[in-house]
């Protein structure tokens, strides 16, 4: 489970790091850092795809992601007393992604490229590091690159070695310096990575993938999009546990039932003479089973991100969801952006659930009321 999470120089996030519980749920006011938090936990997963620098040129290259303000504040310019300008700088510009579990930590540092010319946006990977245990130290660090150059340190003898020397500023250790033989620490790290599940495009209009038929097949893991809705379902029918979700579809809609038939989800609701196909569903619920689907997934990930769940659902849906976000959170680290108090309001109140309120102060994102746990960044 991470513990740690922590982003600097990332939009208006200048530094910040924050505590992960089981079941995390990040909150605040529009304009807080919420979709910035969310995005950088992209960024971080990306790493591992081998895409974080085609990914911050979709959002416009290193300029255009960077810190904006100055690189720190003055006792004076928080009091008011003078306008926030920017000061002599003490460290090279810079954007920062790490996170620590219970085995390991991870920190990366991006920064201006060396080469001014047709890649003079793409920002370069400047250093990686990757040490044991919740905090990076001299001793528990096993492998570092430094510009292209990748070391690793011997478990048996703690020499260092050198693994790569001229690594590209566009690729990461993590996924060139991993293999089973050398380097089988970053591979399970890139794996662990890989397995991170985002969900913020689950579709609910009217010409949403779900709502069609599909050639179903053994689906453990719902699309990002919830468009093979129905097989997942089956598969959880199939494989996974039947009856959490037969529980979950009660407990939102007393006395319904899925069917999944030909290809084609349908609910069967008291009353009614014949079962209401996808089609028919309303965005609400069919977001419920959207969320179900992925929550019940009979291959849970390490870590599951959900970004404003609660969007389409009907205020009396929400108790249900929360307990289905709570039992998930048993078999699966979940962090949660929402917007909706009235959740947020339930799931803190559980023991395995931990609130983050994002504020901003001159134009910086910080969290309300909470000490920052301890985290050391790795120098160049």
């Amino acid at each position: 489970m991470i513990r740690c999470l922590a982003i600097a120089g990332y939009r208006s996030l200048r530094d910040l790091t924050i505590e992960l519980a089981p079941l995390t749920i990040v909150t605040g006011a529009n304009g807080s850092g919420k979709s910035s938090l969310y995005r950088a936990l992209r960024l971080l997963a990306e790493i591992a795809q081998g895409r974080l620098i085609a990914s911050l040129a979709l959002e416009g290259g290193l300029g255009s992601t960077l810190w904006a303000g100055p690189e720190r504040f003055s006792r004076e310019m928080k009091q008011g007393t003078m306008p926030v300008q920017g000061l002599v700088r003490s460290g090279p510009v810079a954007l920062q992604l790490g996170f620590a579990d219970d085995d390991f930590g991870y920190a990366i540092d991006l920064g201006m490229p060396s080469d001014s010319g047709h890649f003079a946006n793409d920002p370069e990977i400047k250093l990686e590091a990757m040490w044991t245990g919740p905090r990076l130290a001299r001793a528990n660090l096993f492998a570092e690159r430094r510009g292209p150059l990748v070391r690793l340190r011997s478990g048996e003898t703690g020499e260092w070695r050198n693994s790569f020397e001229s690594l590209p500023g566009f690729d990461s250790m993590v996924t060139h310096c991993a293999d089973p033989q050398d380097g089988f620490e970053l591979l399970m790290l890139r794996e662990r990575m890989r397995n991170w599940r985002f969900y913020d495009t689950l579709r609910t209009d009217r010409d949403a993938p779900a709502r069609a038929g599909q050639v179903l097949t053994y689906t453990p893991v719902l699309a990002s999009d919830g468009a093979d809705l129905a097989a997942a379902l089956l598969t959880i029918i199939a494989i996974g546990d039947e009856a959490a979700l037969a529980a979950a579809i009660d407990d939102a809609f007393p006395g319904s039932r899925l069917r999944v038939e030909d290809g084609a989800l349908a609910m069967t609701q008291p009353g009614l003479l014949r079962p209401l196909a996808a089609a028919e569903l309303s965005d609400g619920t069919l977001r419920y089973l959207l969320l179900v689907a992925a929550l019940l997934s009979p291959r849970p990930p390490a870590l599951m991100i959900l970004n404003e769940p609660e969007g389409s659902l009907h205020p009396d849906l929400l108790p249900a969801l929360a307990r289905l976000l709570v039992q998930a959170a048993e078999h699966c680290q979940i962090v949660l952006v929402s917007h909706s108090e009235a959740l947020v309001e339930m799931l803190r109140q559980e023991p395995c659930a931990a609130a983050v309120v994002l504020e901003k102060q001159l134009g910086e994102t910080r969290v309300r009321d909470a000490e920052p746990p301890r985290w050391a960044w790795p120098s160049r």
